[in-house]
């Protein structure tokens, strides 16, 4: 019988490939990864969702380290941690306004728990994937609301651009609303020069995809909330989601990465932020990078003069595997873990690429997406029977499922809207070429 996962991986694993993706580990070992180790919630051994032996006291030394009022861990993603702040915001009747270029996974969560979004539009750059909403804005959204609310910010988002989450948090604080933040890419955000993590920065409860910028396995992540008042409330609002069989491999890496960085991450940020800034200075004459967290080397590549999937494309060619591309943009996904080698190795990589790839006129596209009319809730959506049609045909149909492939997984057309031609534009622009709609 074939295997033909294990054969990929196997392969992959030996190719010698610079891993400019996640997960944060770049396929260095963790030492607790081994079937020994695979157990279930057997005499000693703690039970997640009721936590009180060794993973409360695990989960108490990753709080320590992020100053958070409390921190539970997930086995589920930061999939499971924005399902979990979202039930806690219903619990709480909160509306809930989000910033437009939030993952699938916010959107699924606000099916599943029957909650409506109000949207807002940030000022974007270039494309859905990167965008920026001012305090102001915020303010003009809830001091209109006139109920208990919250905001849901992306934090970094998917090309490493960071919000003012210091002065979102002070418009809501003004207001009595809540600050959630998917801060997913920004697991190592506390342990920089300066703590620009979100719970030094005021937010009330944000998720770190620990695997993304950390030495831990896919799937671990962690909830944070900086209110001693939901500290009793993030086991029960996960407990909703999760599995009741988690994984205590992943709950091991996660352990293990209090260990990284209590005792090495500093050392290795110090490390790698030098490198990180040579590599852009080397460059800077013929490629524009984004601005945001500097473990995330996005290359703006149209804006440089440069298809960005033919660049990848060489990238790949010549050892290195990239974290996403389209035709604008490239994302090389660094982490602390990476050694100084790493970056050397991808400096003489692109490097030897750009004089091969070919020149064009740099390309600075303004975007905006006017927000398409909802025609029915989220939820109604997603749970209505659907079809896939050929994206040129879904002009005046309701979108149902998101099925925007991950990565990105930002929405293009949200559950229950009317997909106008900028929407279809959009989608084929990301080379999204059917859609799944309501029937």
């Amino acid at each position: 019988m074939d295997t033909p996962i294990i054969d990929f991986l196997e392969s992959y694993a030996s190719s010698g490939i610079l891993r400019c993706h996640m997960p944060g580990h770049k396929g260095r070992g963790l030492g607790c990864i081994s079937a020994v180790n695979d157990i279930t919630e057997i005499t000693g051994a703690d039970s997640l969702f009721d936590a009180e032996g060794i993973i409360a006291e695990s989960e108490r030394n990753m709080s320590a380290l992020y100053g958070s009022a409390a921190t539970a861990y997930s086995a589920g993603g930061a999939t499971q941690c924005i399902q979990a702040m979202l039930a806690v915001m219903k619990s709480e009747n909160r509306r809930v306004f989000a910033v437009r270029n939030a993952h699938r996974a916010f959107l699924n969560a606000a099916a599943l728990l029957g909650m409506e979004v109000d949207w807002l539009m940030p000022e974007y750059r270039e494309g859905i994937l990167s965008g920026e909403l001012s305090p102001a804005a915020a303010e003009a959204a809830l001091s209109g609301c006139g109920e208990p609310a919250c905001i849901y910010v992306t934090s970094p988002d998917y090309t490493g651009r960071t919000a003012d989450i210091r002065g979102l948090s002070e418009v809501c604080r003004k207001y009595d609303a809540r600050l959630i933040v998917d801060n997913a890419h920004g697991a190592h955000l506390a342990f920089m020069p300066e703590n620009i993590h979100p719970i030094a920065l005021g937010t009330d409860m944000c998720c770190d995809s620990a695997h993304k910028m950390l030495p831990a396995l896919t799937g671990a992540a962690m909830l944070h909330t900086s209110r001693p008042e939901y500290a009793d409330k993030l086991k029960p609002a996960m407990g909703l989601f999760g599995s009741t069989s988690p994984s205590y491999l992943i709950m091991a890496s996660l352990d293990s990465c209090v260990k990284y960085i209590a005792e090495e991450i500093r050392s290795d940020i110090a490390a790698g932020l030098p490198e990180l800034e040579a590599l852009r200075g080397e460059f800077a004459d013929r490629l524009v990078f984004a601005d945001g967290d500097p473990f995330h080397v996005t290359i703006c590549a149209a804006e440089s003069g440069y298809s960005g999937i033919e660049l990848a494309r060489l990238l790949r060619e010549n050892g290195c595997e990239y974290e996403y591309a389209d035709d604008s943009i490239i994302i090389l996904l660094m982490s602390p873990v990476n050694k100084p080698e790493d970056f050397r190795r991808l400096r003489d990589i692109i490097g030897k690429v750009l004089p091969e790839a070919h020149r064009t006129a740099p390309v600075k596209t303004p975007f905006r997406q006017p927000l398409p009319v909802r025609a029915m809730s989220i939820r109604e959506a997603v749970f209505s029977p659907g079809e896939d049609i050929p994206v040129d045909e879904a002009e005046g149909r309701i979108c149902a499922a998101v099925r925007v492939p991950c990565p990105p997984a930002v929405p293009i057309a949200a559950s229950g809207e009317i997909i106008d031609r900028e929407c279809i534009n959009i989608f084929k622009r990301y080379g999204i070429f059917t859609v799944n709609v309501v029937k």
